[in-house]
């Protein structure tokens, strides 16, 4: 009986490919085998220095977005290969940053061997048969490549070491094709918790396990085509040296990430691609996001067809058995975090070329719920007769998902942000968009909130990217669609140009509408008022705590923070394109005084008591906080312990606006460009407008007063922080202590009430050492950007 049970276990084995010795068999782009009695995966490598493409990533995360560790989150991609040196196998990363394009041999090599590569790791030979060797992969796979350990250390949460004993080979997720080969190991981090963030997400903090997931894939063959960057294309570029070129050219060498599309009939005017770009959605995500999400993906088809493409862009459900990591499949994530952050698109790379192998986005799930919010904040009453009332919210929030999901993906197709196409009539889905509502007689309109389609400068990048041109010079070509596009009023402006406080670009904004950012902001105001005037218990449903309430209100009392922001980057702005010779377009011109001074006169506002104050009769929404329902990140913080501050709210406003206006390098472009024309705007004009309407400013409500008041000293508080700023230029100091002295001696002037007498003792304090001074800070701004919690990238 023993003999004949051994026998049926035997013959079992040999159909499942696991042999007697509990020895499962792989094969594909590498043969592998795993063994259950040792845990040991063995690797057999057929062919040594045959490049091919390594990749690491995440395929279990910690779930927490301030320690960026997602599931799903791609490491770096990597050329390597397999070289024998003496009883090992090395794995070898070439430098793909320096290169000789040329056919001489002797050149490359003197290029390879003047920049350093890299052995990632060394195999020793297990055995070697008919030139197949094998070597022990599980050390490989036991390490952490994806750097978990070093993320949780920066991040303060604890000095983390990897545990092997805890550690193991997830054959699940381990699988072999014919052009990639996908491994999964289970990874166990131990140590002493220090931070909060890794508490509140590990079931235990003192181990914490997660997933990594390597990749072997086979580099593409050489016949996709490099396309040459421009910096007005609105792609992402990849560059590198090559030494073999010609002294009279340029060395650096600069082209685009696009995936290979190709035209079955070239001479078509619409063709099917021979291999479509199919994108699929992570089959976890729940309805109605998932029917969003495709619907909004599904725009990038209509560029494609703009440029005589058929069904050339798909967007489909994962297929159950497929795993989002393989390498074959362009996936879309819907990834969940413990808070609100960053969606992004990722894509895995050929390092030689910039072809996109595969696009990979991660969505947080949490955004939604965060545009559901600020659509419940802004909505009259919406549960005044029933609780079921959340369609229009709902709504809202998945219109911003659907182009959430064309934004996150156009990354993935090779696109960089545009952050000029909000002032143009929504031309990019690569834009932050922030809501855009219309007001009728005290009536909030949303029917306009978001786009719902693909935008004219989504046409353009896809035309630059990924057109077929038959005949005919392709850089004329290429030249000819971005002077088109200019020529009819569609610009691009990317990351760095649009950041709120170091930027100045006029139009570059982030979560902005409009042509004009300070009619735009009066237009916020008028919306931010309405919906404070109808906010009420009927924001939140029957039975809801008054403290989910103020939640709810948080959003709305910040509603004007983004168009803020772009209202700051207009004083001492320029407009600039990234301009090329020859090209359609302007290089920089100066931002004129008269759009300045409305942009002062619109952020002015947003520093006067009667604008920020929450009304009077609102307040009593606000009683302190229930059990259970403790304040969070995304609360409006206060001075006032349990009591709701209505001070502090207005303070934390108001200096997010100062920072916004007196920013070093803002106030040192004032300089400047009066400078150069002494009719435009001045740092003294600004500071004489800013002080008139803040320090001067007296308003007969007491309420309104001690707003102001408390507004007031932030304003002094910035303007001693930039009298003493190193980071700006002599003249800011200079003007700005000056201004300091003035307000000294007019608060001496008016009489010594015991604010001005406050106001004038912190003055002579400063003064005595400026080199010294540390600024109060204000109660900390809610988490904001993103709205509806990027594009991290």
């Amino acid at each position: 009986m023993r003999t004949l049970v051994g026998s049926c276990l035997f013959i079992l084995g040999m159909a499942t490919g696991i042999y007697a010795q509990n020895e499962q068999k792989f094969n594909g782009f590498f043969d592998f085998s795993y063994s259950q009695d040792t845990g040991k995966l063995m690797l057999e490598v057929s062919e040594l220095d045959k490049e091919f493409l390594y990749v690491y990533s995440l395929s279990s995360g910690v779930g927490s977005n301030d320690l960026n560790l997602d599931r799903g989150q791609l490491g770096n991609e990597q050329v390597v290969y397999f070289k024998r040196a003496g009883n090992k196998l090395l794995l070898v990363q070439p430098n793909q940053k320096y290169r000789a394009i040329t056919d001489n041999v002797l050149e490359r090599k003197s290029v390879e061997q003047a920049f350093a590569k890299s052995v990632l790791f060394g195999f020793p030979i297990v055995s070697e048969k008919n030139g197949v060797y094998t070597i022990d992969m599980t050390p490989f796979l036991m390490q952490d490549a994806h750097g978990v350990s070093a993320r949780l250390k920066s991040a303060k949460q604890g000095d983390y070491k990897l545990d092997k004993s805890r550690s193991a080979v997830d054959l699940e997720r381990t699988k072999a094709f014919p052009n990639n080969v996908e491994f999964n190991a289970i990874l166990t981090f131990t140590g002493a918790a220090k931070g909060k963030y890794i508490k509140s997400v590990a079931p235990n903090a003192k181990a914490v396990t997660v997933e990594q997931h390597h990749s072997f894939i086979e580099l593409p063959d050489a016949d996709f085509v490099k396309r040459e960057f421009d910096p007005r294309s609105g792609s992402y570029p990849f560059t590198y040296m090559d030494y073999a070129t010609p002294v009279q050219e340029q060395i650096v060498k600069r082209y685009i990430t696009r995936h290979r599309l190709a035209k079955k009939d070239p001479t078509a005017a619409v063709s099917e691609a021979v291999e479509p770009i199919v994108y699929y959605l992570d089959n976890g995500t729940p309805e109605p996001v998932r029917s969003a999400l495709l619907e909004g993906g599904r725009w990038w088809n209509q560029a494609f067809e703009a440029i005589g493409y058929k069904d050339a862009f798909q967007f489909k459900i994962l297929p159950d058995d497929a795993d989002p990591m393989d390498v074959r499949y362009n996936v879309v994530q819907w990834v969940h975090r413990s808070t609100r952050g960053w969606s992004y698109g990722s894509s895995v790379t050929d390092p030689r070329t910039g072809e996109i192998i595969k696009g990979h986005v991660s969505l947080g799930s949490l955004r939604i719920r965060q545009d559901f919010l600020i659509a419940q904040a802004l909505m009259d009453k919406p549960f005044a007769e029933r609780d079921d009332n959340y369609q229009p919210m709902l709504e809202l929030a998945l219109a911003r998902i659907r182009q959430l999901s064309a934004h996150e993906i156009g990354h993935t197709l090779g696109f960089a942000h545009n952050f000029a196409a909000s002032t143009n009539n929504r031309a990019s889905v690569m834009d932050y968009p922030h809501p855009v509502f219309g007001l009728d007689n005290g009536t909030i309109d949303f029917s306009n909130a978001y786009a719902t389609d693909i935008g004219d400068w989504d046409k353009v990048t896809v035309a630059y990217s990924y057109s077929d041109f038959a005949s005919g010079d392709e850089k004329s070509q290429l030249n000819k669609i971005l002077d088109d596009a200019y020529n009819k009023g569609l610009r691009y402006i990317s990351d760095s140009d649009a950041r709120p406080k170091g930027g100045a670009h006029v139009l570059a904004h982030l979560w902005d509408n409009g042509k004009s950012a300070a009619e735009e902001l009066d237009h916020v105001l008028a919306i931010r008022k309405t919906a404070m005037q109808h906010f009420s218990k009927d924001n939140i449903r029957t039975n809801e705590a008054y403290s989910a309430l103020e939640d709810v209100f948080a959003p709305l009392f910040f509603f004007h923070r983004y168009q803020t922001e772009a209202v700051a980057k207009v004083i001492g702005g320029l407009d600039y394109n990234y301009a090329v010779k020859n090209g359609a377009g302007f290089t920089q011109e100066l931002v004129d005084v008269k759009t300045q001074k409305q942009a002062l006169t619109a952020l002015l506002r947003t520093l006067d008591a009667s604008e920020l104050a929450i009304p009077k009769e609102k307040l009593a929404l606000f009683p302190p906080r229930a059990m259970g329902y403790a304040r969070s990140r995304e609360s409006i913080k206060g001075k006032t312990g349990v009591a709701f501050d209505a001070l502090a709210a207005p303070e934390t406003a108001a200096d997010m606006s100062l920072g916004l206006l007196l920013h070093p390098e803002r106030t040192s472009r004032l300089i400047q460009q009066q400078a150069l024309d002494a009719k435009q705007l001045g740092l003294e004009a600004v500071l004489d407008a800013l002080i008139d309407a803040s320090l001067d400013k007296t308003h007969k409500d007491g309420y309104y007063a001690q707003i102001q008041q408390t507004l007031n000293y932030k304003v002094l508080e910035h303007l001693m922080r930039l009298a003493a700023d190193t980071k700006a230029h002599p003249q800011v100091n200079a003007i700005t202590f000056a201004k300091l002295k003035e307000i000294r001696t007019d608060l001496l002037q008016q009489g010594q009430d015991v604010n001005g007498a406050e106001m004038v003792r912190r003055i002579d304090a400063f003064m005595k050492k400026p080199e010294s001074f540390k600024a109060l800070p204000a109660p900390q701004i809610p988490d904001g950007s993103p709205i509806g919690m990027d594009c991290f990238h």
